[in-house]
């Protein structure tokens, strides 16, 4: 298995959703941004890591939201806070935050899917 951490950023109410790009696997599906645990990393940190490096931004990673799996990718969800910058678009075509009600609008990444239900009740409870 692949050991992969992605990141549920909240901002009122809304998470970041990132669009897989055409250069990458699954292109033209939802995900939360993350990517690979490097050896050595926590998944803290290989979080952190990883969205400074694909959306230049700063968090503060906090509680474990789910795990999702697909193929040989088991996907590890945190919730997480932005404390510096702007989330931009490095390697994604595109980033969008969205609301609890229009996560199902979405097509998502398989992986990312088992998550929605306890997202969608997260972004409830911080409106």
């Amino acid at each position: 298995m692949i050991r992969v951490v992605g990141a549920a950023i909240v901002r009122d109410g809304a998470v970041l959703a990132a669009l897989r790009g055409p250069s990458m696997s699954a292109p033209g599906l939802w995900e939360l941004p993350g990517g690979k645990v490097e050896p050595g990393e926590s998944d803290r940190e290989g979080l952190a890591r990883e969205l400074r490096e694909e959306l230049g931004v700063d968090v503060v990673v906090g509680e474990h939201l789910g795990t999702g799996s697909h193929g040989r990718v088991e996907l590890h969800v945190y919730v997480a806070t932005l404390v510096s910058g702007e989330p931009v678009a490095r390697e994604h075509a595109e980033l969008r935050w969205v609301g609890p009600d229009a996560l199902g609008t979405l097509g998502w990444a398989p992986a990312d899917r088992p998550v929605l239900k306890p997202l969608a009740t997260l972004l409830r409870q911080t409106r």
